[in-house]
């Protein structure tokens, strides 16, 4: 009798944890969005480059359109009339710094840092509004990465582009998962 009353102690203890995250609503990471079902079809525009360093403002443009590509939740649309909601950025700081030196005082290790202003809006505008309502904006979206830089290499700026274009597409995705979860 006390062996089937400590089974069913047992199996309540088990099932306990499981019944309150079913009743807490809880849900996987990643599965939610704060994008209204009406917005099917984006339209991506340039990134303004406000950085004195060329052509960071097209790598963070090209990524970004890959990975809205690759997550196949919107349609990437040609022109702001086709749209439902438009994606608009400027790149607003841009650094690289030395984090780790050699022996000798040469640098090896670089910290890359991008600043952007990013909002994703309503096309649609609302009587008496100049822009569409805001669906996620953050106007210091900043990403940092590092990258180690051989201490011999000559060609550090062409180790630089390299090291932009990947840390382009890690911004992307970080950026459109914020952007699809509302963070």
């Amino acid at each position: 009798m006390q062996g089937a009353r400590f089974k069913r102690l047992v199996e309540a203890a088990t099932l306990l944890p499981i019944l309150v995250l079913v009743s807490c609503g809880y849900a996987l990471v990643g599965k939610a969005s704060n994008i209204p079902d009406d917005v099917q079809q984006v339209f991506l525009a340039p990134f303004e480059n406000r950085t004195s360093r060329l052509e960071v403002e097209q790598f963070l443009t090209q990524a970004i359109a890959d990975e809205l590509l690759t997550r196949r939740r919107f349609e990437l649309v040609s022109t702001e009339a086709e749209s439902d909601a438009a994606i608009r950025g400027a790149v607003t700081a841009f650094r690289v710094a030395p984090i780790t030196f050699t022996n000798d005082g040469r640098a090896q290790e670089y910290e890359l840092t991008i600043v952007a202003d990013v909002s994703f809006r309503r096309t649609v505008k609302s009587p008496g509004e100049e822009e569409g309502e805001v669906i996620w904006a953050n106007d210091r979206y900043q990403f940092k990465e590092s990258y180690p830089v051989e201490s011999a290499d000559a060609d550090f700026f062409d180790r630089e582009n390299i090291a932009i274009e990947d840390s382009a597409e890690r911004f992307a995705d970080t950026m459109v998962t914020d952007l699809l979860e509302g963070f």
